[in-house]
């Protein structure tokens, strides 16, 4: 049985019910994705300042934002983080990450280049991870005038993002991509089977629960066929071995707890250095909630200072 949630999970499942939040599988694309937008308005804290923030755009147009930590001078070459947002592939944008990129930034001392990848269902699998390799190619070509030591790259991201990551970090080991210092994967999506047992623990009653998780990979690999390849399940690679070093978070209420679980599991076993962190009490997004769950902001610096470390 997993461990009871934290009170503030307490709280955030109230205010949900108050609101009449509808659940996932019974919307239309648009309107959950304005229904994403609108709580991440409630559930994040102001954003702290950062001493940079910087707007691009890749040669395809795809929109990123570079955040420059606090303490940092103008022409300080940083280690960079390129930081892919989490939604299901099918939501969020640079302003649903703002507060994750900016925090991510200061608690680690690196550069944060934030990336608007193309969303599902409009743009299908594998759109998000092209883009995102664009953005990790470009950084690395681009580093000079970005401030950033090409030599220093990590990737990272939440959810859907951490997906990405893990699947960059494998094409970077097998040369696809630039060299990788380091992968963030924060409660990441990591098998589109989804037949580990949490996801049939976590079927009702909380922001994310199976049937929500299908209704993402039901826009972003429509095709089953697309299933066991490992740039949608990284965890179906043939070896995880070679790949970058690698933080992984998991919390205990969360459909995809358990591949999570079995990724950092895997990475180990393969001979990687990975820091697994899992939290029993919290809930899926809850770093992306930190005005009503406070532990969030901990876990954010913790990751922060794991990449820090990671980077010195």
């Amino acid at each position: 049985m997993p461990a009871p949630l934290h009170p503030d999970c307490l709280t955030l499942l109230e205010m949900i019910r108050a609101a009449g939040r509808q659940p996932l599988e019974t919307m239309e694309t648009a309107p959950a994705r304005a229904q994403f937008a609108a709580g991440r308005l409630v559930l994040q804290p102001p954003p702290p300042d950062v001493a940079e923030v910087r707007d691009l755009r890749l040669p395809s147009g795809i929109a990123l934002r570079l955040y420059r930590p606090l303490g940092c001078a103008a022409g300080d070459i940083l280690p960079c983080l390129i930081f892919a947002h989490g939604g299901g592939w099918v939501f969020g944008d640079l302003a649903t990450h703002d507060h994750l990129a900016r925090s991510l930034a200061n608690a680690s001392g690196c550069a944060v280049l934030a990336v608007e990848y193309r969303l599902a269902p409009e743009h299908p699998f594998p759109a998000a991870i092209d883009d995102y390799a664009e953005a990790i190619a470009h950084a690395a070509a681009n580093a000079p005038a970005l401030g950033i030591d090409a030599t220093q790259l990590a990737v990272g991201g939440d959810s859907a993002g951490g997906n990405l990551a893990a699947v960059a970090a494998l094409m970077a080991r097998d040369g696809a991509l630039p060299p990788l210092r380091f992968q963030m994967l924060l409660y990441p999506v990591t098998d589109m089977a989804q037949g580990h047992d949490s996801h049939a623990r976590f079927t009702s009653g909380l922001p994310l629960t199976a049937a929500g998780m299908r209704w993402f990979r039901d826009r972003y690999a429509p095709q089953q066929a697309h299933w066991p390849d490992w740039r949608a399940s990284p965890l179906r690679a043939a070896t995880l071995a070679g790949t970058a070093p690698a933080f992984v978070l998991t919390v205990g209420h969360d459909p995809l707890c358990d591949e999570g679980r079995d990724y950092a599991q895997r990475l180990e076993r393969e001979g990687v250095p990975v820091a697994h962190l899992h939290v029993a009490d919290l809930l899926h997004g809850a770093l992306t909630m930190g005005a009503i769950v406070r532990p969030a902001l901990d876990l954010i610096d913790a990751a922060g200072l794991a990449l820090r470390r990671a980077l010195a």
